[in-house]
């Protein structure tokens, strides 16, 4: 059942014909699509699709939910199902999305359709395999009846019932998959955490487990993140739907609730076969993608993690198509085809610059049990040492601006592989308030002291020869990583050990603010998402430590209302180390 608790809401645009896919309600209508069809002047259909137009499917509480069913047309066997659910628009495609975006993800419109809900499967792909794609309107999306809930129980218990109607339909053989990237992957976490008896596989790819922790409140800082932009140019309901207001949910508690511990899923309740892919380039879903793996308490569970930029893996990478298409066949049509011998987990070693990444790297397991956790303590000439200096000394940086960071190096003798979790234990205190938030974030340099960048695509992709080219006006996150981050607000520094997915990576139960005297020192230790980076003899890591996120570019922020004065960061920050203040970061070799 959903929490007990007001949620608020915030209005948002009514669907408009020819925006965002949108056209006309039309229940009952279906047509056939005929091979050849190319309606959206990208990728033709290569069979003949039949499309069912807002199907209704009545939930438990009596809303009206609407889906788009594509399957293959006039086909006499029974064919799965697989879903595709998020609060976008059923119609809403990547054709759509990705023009938003740099270089469009690389993704040309000869790789789609048009037909794919945006971050889904392609009906184009998937129906010629024998089987259908649903495109779901979730709850008050669309035309569908309610507020728009994004994630969580209720959303959960409506995926329940879709599912069950889904199979219980004449042409479905009782089998249902969900697949997708970011909202379609983190639905699936949710809604496979009820058990419905017919979802028989999911596959989410790049999908975030806990809203609070790794969205909107990640280490008790809140930001909003893109959600503002998908509030504004992609969400539509009817007149009297709403999307929850997660700014104003926060202003009410931003300490951890009902309201936020309804948006962290139980991945122990997962109980069938998961197929995940993650990376370290993502910037919200890196984290649910680990503790999925490490909770799902079953071995039906695969974990890849991956290089590149999710919707250019899902879209223009055909080889995760087609392993995708050999998971589905053999837990959604239940054909024997040797899935199970394909490595638990494989990794990618990420190389930055303009060298390719190292990619389906076979390991025992994640963390990788041999791991080496290697303690480097931060010294004076900013540099990361072996050993604890016995001299005590400080670094402060000016916590309202990016370029005032400290940073700490450490050069590799040796080549060397680091694979896992790492961890930043940091001795802090602020001059000027009582509670402050610290970034962490470990960069590449190259054997001249470069700092280097990662490309999320393949650079034959791109419209450049080399990093180096890609103007400033096109940095951002979604094309670029500079290595992994952690964060903390020191009041929310408290670590519940027993839910701790790894001793590298605490859980913060965010329960209550303990504020801080200015200029205390404190010990703050800041879980670092994965990382998989080579390095080799004379490259560095470089410890980096601010007051402000460490982003590429703030692309997103003219969409987001500035955070109240007492949330930001002001004046002095300072790291303590040596002598009774041992900061340092531990990084995982392997």
């Amino acid at each position: 059942m959903p929490p007990p608790v007001q949620v608020a809401y915030k209005k948002i645009g009514k669907p408009t014909v020819g925006e965002n896919g949108y056209v006309e309600f039309q229940p009952g209508k279906t047509e056939v699509l005929p091979k050849g069809w190319n309606g959206f002047n990208a990728k033709p259909l290569i069979s003949d699709i039949r499309v069912e137009h807002d199907v209704e499917i009545v939930v438990r509480d009596g809303a009206r939910l609407y889906v788009d069913i594509y399957r293959p047309a006039d086909s006499t066997e029974k064919v799965p199902a697989v879903l595709s659910w998020s609060f976008y628009g059923k119609k809403y495609s990547a054709l759509d999305m990705l023009p938003m975006c740099v270089w469009n993800c690389c993704v040309p419109r000869s790789d789609l359709s048009g037909l794919e809900k945006f971050e889904g499967l392609d009906p184009q792909a998937w129906c010629p395999k024998g089987y259908a794609i649903v495109s779901v309107d979730t709850r008050g999306a669309g035309n569908s009846d309610g507020q728009i809930c994004v994630m969580g129980s209720q959303d959960a218990e409506d995926g329940y019932d879709i599912v069950e109607a889904i199979a219980a339909m004449d042409w479905c053989n009782g089998s249902i998959g969900m697949a997708g990237n970011s909202a379609l992957a983190i639905a699936q976490w949710f809604i496979a955490a009820q058990q419905p008896p017919s979802l028989k596989a999911i596959a989410p790819w790049e999908g975030l487990g806990d809203l609070y922790r790794e969205q909107f409140c990640r280490g008790g800082w809140f930001f909003m993140s893109n959600f503002d932009l998908i509030a504004q140019k992609i969400v539509r309901g009817q007149e009297n739907s709403g999307l929850e207001d997660f700014e104003e949910m926060y202003r009410r508690s931003p300490t951890s609730n009902a309201f936020w511990a309804d948006k962290r899923v139980d991945m122990t309740k997962i109980q069938c076969p998961a197929y995940i892919r993650g990376s370290d380039v993502s910037t919200i879903h890196t984290m649910g993608s680990v503790r999925g793996y490490l909770e799902i308490p079953h071995d039906n569970k695969w974990l890849h993690w991956g290089s590149k930029q999710e919707w250019y893996e899902l879209y223009s990478e055909p080889e995760s198509m087609e392993e995708l298409t050999v998971f589905f066949d053999r837990y959604l049509k239940g054909i024997e085809n040797g899935w199970e011998k394909t490595p638990k987990v494989r990794w990618s070693a990420l190389q930055f610059g303009d060298r390719d990444a190292i990619d389906n790297i076979v390991l025992e397991d994640f963390p990788v049990p041999s791991t080496e956790y290697r303690s480097l303590y931060l010294g004076g000439n900013q540099q990361l040492l072996s050993a604890p200096a016995t001299d005590y000394s400080t670094v402060s940086y000016d916590s309202e601006t990016r370029v005032s960071i400290a940073e700490f190096d450490y050069t590799f003798e040796k080549p060397s592989r680091l694979i896992g979790l790492p961890k930043a234990i940091l001795y802090m205190s602020a001059e000027e308030q009582d509670d402050f938030t610290v970034f962490v974030i470990l960069r590449k340099k190259d054997k001249n002291g470069k700092l280097l960048m990662h490309l999320n695509f393949p650079l034959h992709a791109t419209p450049v020869k080399s990093v180096d080219d890609i103007p400033e006006k096109d940095q951002a996150g979604l094309n670029l990583h500079l290595g992994p981050v952690g964060i903390l607000r020191a009041s929310h520094r408290a670590i519940d050990s027993t839910k701790s997915i790894h001793p590298q990576f605490p859980f913060h139960p965010h329960l209550k603010q303990e504020k801080i005297e200015p200029g205390t020192v404190t010990k703050l230790e800041i879980g670092i998402w994965a990382m998989g980076v080579d390095f080799d003899a004379g490259e560095s890591i470089s410890l980096q430590v601010g007051g402000q996120y460490p982003s590429i570019s703030q692309d997103i922020t003219p969409f987001s209302k500035p955070r109240p004065a007492h949330e930001l960061n002001k004046g002095k920050h300072t790291v303590h180390f040596g002598g009774e203040y041992p900061s340092h970061v531990i990084l995982p070799f392997i």
